[in-house]
């Protein structure tokens, strides 16, 4: 074969593999849904057994666990994380790709001379070595940062799972508070207006419905309050969900938690090295970046470039060749890059001691805050049934006109106070246990083992 047909040959064949570019325009209107979506779960990508195991429909309103299902599917910022996946399966497509071979060629038309001259040609073909030598770490480097993007999505799908729980939690309660509010609002406006007509039949004094007002102007004061509270929880909610601020959401049922149990949380504990989705992240990381310091230490070594060439002179000569180009390492033996791959790595050792040390702590601090805030709970909760035990009977000494209505105003109020207080610390409780759940990892699957993140990132 000619060596101007060989290299049209190796010209076409490179180009035939080739990607076309193809224009992606940038749609400027917003991608929110207006209306809850009838979803079709693909269950391999919820990240709890329980949202799997839970069916997902809207038309009966949402719980708690199809608020959670509905935030990992449709959440933006979970579907930005996912993205980055695709670009470390890209990342590792590209170090995996063996270097091409170099193609040299030249041509030289003699332009004097006489007859029996003609033209020369040479080609080379030629290969970079070092390229080989590397290539294990970086796949293994690109390998592990794969592994470490696909744990961190899955840590922020956590995080988003607990966030849709703690939203529902507090759209909950912050109803229940609007129910009990709205009661006592009725209350104190129908004292108000019989304290108003006594007023004007001479039956009360002036202080005296004053005092009525002021406790009706206070409840309408603390709803006013509420509203932009439960308007500010369904807008996060609705962001949280990938959908338009317009939409109601009609939100049925309680928080459904599991109970704790303390044996199971402290096996949990001991394991939470290998549990926690942004541990393993961490432990990946650092695995891929021994594979980068151990590439920076194999790239030290002489650059060596090996090639084959083809040649003829003017005069008709042909000759085959043999060439080897070897880097000197005289002045750069690759000393930068070694020196900042290894103080890279002594930060990511740092960051995950640092990160593993703050789990430990904030899961101990959390425990102690729930046993504290249950033990208040609970003395509220009993003292509960001997407030309402007097209202009833001020309500009935009110009737019977044995008490004035002020005194049993303020008896109601501190009722309706009492009533709200074991309302948010039962919120606090369940904010708490949304939490720790969370922390700990107590219904979720381990994911991946700190063994499969040596293998991934070994030899």
């Amino acid at each position: 074969m000619r060596p101007r047909h060989l290299f049209s040959l190796l010209l076409l064949t490179a180009l035939s593999g080739c990607a076309s570019y193809q224009t992606k325009p940038l749609n400027t209107q917003p991608t929110l849904l207006h209306e809850v979506p009838h979803l079709i779960i693909d269950t391999k990508r919820l990240p709890l057994p329980e949202l799997a195991a839970h069916p997902f429909n809207p038309d009966d309103g949402l719980d708690m666990t199809e608020v959670a299902i509905l935030a990992v599917v449709n959440n933006p910022e979970l579907r930005v994380a996912r993205d980055e996946k695709g670009i470390a399966e890209a990342q590792l497509l590209a170090v995996g790709i063996l270097p091409n071979p170099q193609l040299t060629a030249g041509i030289d038309h003699p332009t004097n001379g006489g007859p029996g001259y003609m033209n020369a040609f040479n080609l080379g073909l030629s290969y970079d070595i070092n390229k080989l030598i590397t290539r294990n770490a970086a796949v293994n480097a690109a390998r592990a940062n794969g592994l470490k993007v696909d744990l961190t999505v899955l840590w922020q799908e956590w995080q988003v799972v607990q966030q849709a729980r703690l939203l529902f939690v507090k759209s909950i309660t912050q109803e229940k508070l609007m129910s009990e509010l709205q009661s006592y609002r009725e209350l104190f406006g129908t004292q108000y207006r019989r304290a108003q007509q006594a007023l004007q039949e001479g039956n009360l004094t002036l202080d005296v419905v004053s005092a009525d007002l002021t406790a009706l102007q206070n409840a309408n004061s603390r709803i006013n309050n509420l509203e932009r509270q439960i308007s500010k929880t369904r807008y996060d909610l609705n962001a949280l969900l990938g959908l338009s601020p317009e939409v109601n959401l009609k939100l049925v049922g309680d928080a459904n938690l599991p109970g704790l149990d303390q044996e199971k949380i402290k096996t949990y504990i001991a394991g939470l090295p290998q549990r926690r989705p942004d541990l393993l992240a961490l432990q990946a990381g650092y695995a891929s970046q021994e594979q980068r310091f151990r590439q920076a230490i194999l790239a030290q070594f002489p650059a060596l470039n090996i090639g084959l060439t083809r040649s003829r002179d003017t005069s008709g000569i042909y000759t085959s060749g043999f060439g080897i180009a070897l880097n000197l390492p005289i002045f750069n033996r690759n000393q930068g890059n070694i020196a900042m791959e290894k103080a890279t790595r002594k930060r990511l050792y740092d960051e995950y001691h640092a990160r593993l040390n703050a789990a430990y702590g904030q899961i101990n601090s959390l425990m102690a805050q729930l046993k504290l805030v249950t033990r208040q709970y609970n003395r509220v909760k009993s003292a509960l049934p001997e407030m309402e035990a007097a209202v009833k009977h001020a309500e009935e000494a009110l009737d019977a006109g044995n008490i004035d209505a002020t005194t049993y105003t303020n008896l109601s109020a501190a009722l309706l106070n009492k009533r709200m207080e074991a309302i948010t610390l039962e919120q606090t409780i369940l904010e708490e246990r949304v939490a720790l759940q969370t922390l700990i990892g107590s219904e979720l699957p381990m994911q991946v083992t700190t063994a499969e993140i040596k293998l991934t990132g070994g030899d």
